[in-house]
């Protein structure tokens, strides 16, 4: 099992269609992503991104942006100039189509991708990263500059198919930049699902629980699987995920059971016993203290919204 793509797909991480930014001469825009986190590449020219708070920070051709949690954020040409509500940016990202900014000739080219991810899910590798990632281009000659490329060409030429290629090529930039940030700058990780990662003990231990949920884990037996002590194995899940191996496999289990409570039609039995409860009682005090409400209450909410 592969940990981060188990995370990314069961956390219903997945991209949508990017759009071109065209601009030229002295230009700005704002943009507040709703619900889904914003990526940019610039493939041309340079480009000033500016969060509140933050000083501004010029981007170059080649360097790629993720701003997890859609902070609100403006580019523009240069620093301090106006920066107005981008009023065809929402339409753009969903036709993958040009936005043209500024006037005269087009110096600067950015690719635009939004990432949405299931708010019923609480194991976010999205949640968990800082509220800015920026990679520069001289990161290595790694493959995230082949894929913007590709996804440059597909936007500029678009044929049949394209709306897939464009999804597919936007869940691959995801992992490529996640990649060249681990790689580069691990320290970053730290509070973040990605350290676990970087722990080669807590890895192994987070994929045997994520390959068996409903096993009955205890501490004593993930430590006893992994030939390490359980005082040892609580400190480093502990310093490393921010909880006991308990509390995690817990939230894991009630991330799954809601997925299935949502989607499907199974009994609370038949869900109780895939994530390692024998009685619906005992399930039911676990999903309640974890989502403030029972199953059944969750189901009907969850279907309504």
């Amino acid at each position: 099992m592969d940990l981060l793509a188990d995370v990314l797909a069961v956390g219903g991480v997945r991209g949508t269609a990017g759009a071109r930014i065209e601009a030229g001469g002295a230009w700005g825009m704002s943009w507040r992503v709703v619900g889904a986190a914003a990526f940019y590449a610039v493939t041309s020219g340079t480009a000033w991104l500016s969060l509140s708070g933050q000083e501004p920070r010029q981007l170059m051709p080649g360097d790629v942006v993720l701003l997890p949690g859609g902070t609100p954020h403006a580019m523009s040409s240069a620093p301090g100039l106006p920066a107005p509500a981008c009023p065809g940016c929402d339409e753009a990202m969903a036709t993958g189509s040009a936005l043209r900014l500024g006037e005269g000739e087009v110096q600067t080219h950015v690719l635009a991708a939004r990432y949405e991810y299931d708010p019923t899910v609480s194991t976010q590798v999205m949640a968990s990263l800082p509220q800015l990632l920026h990679i520069r281009a001289d990161n290595g000659g790694t493959c995230l500059d082949d894929t913007v490329r590709l996804l440059s060409r597909e936007l500029a030429y678009p044929q049949v198919g394209t709306p897939l290629v464009l999804n597919r090529l936007v869940d691959i930039l995801l992992v490529q930049l996640l990649r060249v940030w681990l790689a580069q700058r691990p320290h970053e990780t730290r509070g973040t699902w990605l350290s676990v990662l970087t722990d080669p003990v807590i890895s192994v231990a987070l994929t045997k629980l994520h390959q068996e949920p409903a096993r009955g884990w205890t501490t004593e037996s993930l430590a006893a699987e992994l030939a390490i002590s359980r005082s040892t194995l609580t400190r480093r899940f502990r310093a490393v995920t921010g909880a006991a191996p308990a509390d995690y496999l817990t939230r894991w289990r009630m991330d799954l059971a809601a997925i299935r409570l949502r989607d499907t039609d199974d009994t609370l039995d038949a869900i109780a016993r895939s994530v390692g409860y024998t009685s619906v009682y005992a399930f039911s005090r676990a999903f309640r203290r974890s989502r403030s409400q029972a199953p059944g209450q969750f189901r009907t909410a969850v279907r309504a919204s």
